[in-house]
């Protein structure tokens, strides 16, 4: 459901959240439970380097079992944009370079099992039907047992669900969704480590655009998150955090181990393949997108018009003043790596291919949307 400006809550309001509230402070100002986030190295995509640095990086943050309970069914949501109808530029594989890796997933989904998930969902609002052929992702939900799920459709039910944001809802109150996603009993979030065009980067939080239909939020780029040119750097932010709140992730994993420079995808240009060579997990998505943030070279609390947050308002100091959870590194117990040790600076997101300079974002993306109808 959409509302005019006119009707939408102010930002200073508390919501009602299932996302781990901000951390008590003392009154010196300084965090009494900082969030724990941990950081992984891995040099390549090989299944068992992967599974055993995921094991060291959940051990570091206490296990899964908090999160997980024997008998679950639980939800990985991936990122698969662009589907493989997107040709990458010559040598960019988009597994490697500006999707979600299956590898990570396969072990992600071994991870659950570990910990005793009875049934595991890999989950994503799929821009075609190849996505999941094409990427691994039929092999790597054979491999673990588990089951691929389109939510741009209602299958397996007849029917969507809707679930609401809650109390004090920004721009939507409540969002269409497959009634997976209502009844599993925990869901994460995995996603490519990138910058994004209009909101600065894509972590954990925005990675959960792909949670709703795409016809229902106007077509295979959910233009509607977008609104108006002129709403645009307010409205998107604000729809990510809404997303947050109607289904929050209980488990952010970040893959850095390969990803794109310069932007979320090869329709942007002056893209290149980049090689971070980590992992970053955690338990509160604010505070492990922070991290991921700042691994790549940008202070997390940047706000527009800074980089990486050059053309939209930052959705994680949203999420923090509405105490969703914090992106201040000085809240944040890192664990594992050493965040110093991982740092590399990544380029802002630079503009889409094939359009005039200066052309706005808006245009882009209904050029775009065009283009995935035909």
């Amino acid at each position: 459901m959409k509302t005019d400006k006119s009707s939408r809550p102010t930002l200073t309001a508390t919501p009602t959240s299932t996302v781990a509230p901000a951390s008590p402070t003392a009154t010196t100002g300084q965090p009494l439970q900082p969030y724990p986030v941990a950081i992984a190295r891995a040099s390549s995509y090989d299944l068992k380097l992967v599974l055993r640095q995921l094991e060291t990086l959940f051990d570091n943050l206490g296990g899964l079992g908090d999160v997980i309970k024997p008998g679950d069914r639980v939800a990985i949501k991936v990122n698969l944009t662009g589907g493989p109808s997107q040709q990458p530029p010559a040598g960019m594989n988009p597994v490697d370079t500006y999707v979600t890796h299956p590898v990570v997933v396969h072990a992600m989904a071994e991870l659950l099992h570990d910990a005793g998930a009875k049934e595991v969902y890999i989950v994503e609002g799929v821009f075609d039907q190849e996505s999941y052929p094409d990427w691994g992702y039929v092999d790597a939900a054979e491999a673990v047992g588990a089951r691929l799920i389109d939510l741009n459709d209602a299958l397996p039910y007849a029917d969507y669900a809707s679930l609401p944001v809650g109390k004090n809802w920004l721009i939507y109150e409540k969002f269409t969704m497959n009634r997976i996603l209502q009844e599993v009993d925990a869901s994460i979030s995995v996603a490519k480590m990138k910058c994004h065009w209009i909101c600065g980067v894509t972590l954990s939080m925005k990675n959960l655009v792909g949670l709703v239909p795409a016809q229902f939020y106007g077509g295979l780029v959910r233009s509607d998150f977008h609104g108006t040119e002129d709403e645009l750097k307010h409205r998107l932010p604000r729809v990510v955090v809404d997303l947050n709140r109607a289904r929050p992730a209980n488990v952010s994993l970040i893959d850095g181990i390969k990803t794109i420079d310069g932007s979320e995808g090869p329709w942007n240009q002056n893209v290149t393949p980049k090689s971070p060579g980590i992992l970053i997990g955690g338990k509160n998505p604010v505070a492990t997108d922070a991290v991921a943030v700042a691994a790549m070279g940008f202070d997390p609390t940047a706000e527009y018009p800074d980089p990486p947050f050059l053309r939209a308002y930052n959705h994680l100091n949203i999420a923090r003043q509405l105490g969703l959870g914090s992106n201040h590194l000085r809240e944040i117990a890192i664990k594992g790596v050493p965040l110093a040790d991982v740092k590399q600076q990544f380029k802002p997101a630079y503009a889409p291919t094939g359009f005039e300079k200066g052309t706005s974002y808006y245009s882009c993306v209904s050029a775009h949307d065009n283009l995935w109808k035909r």
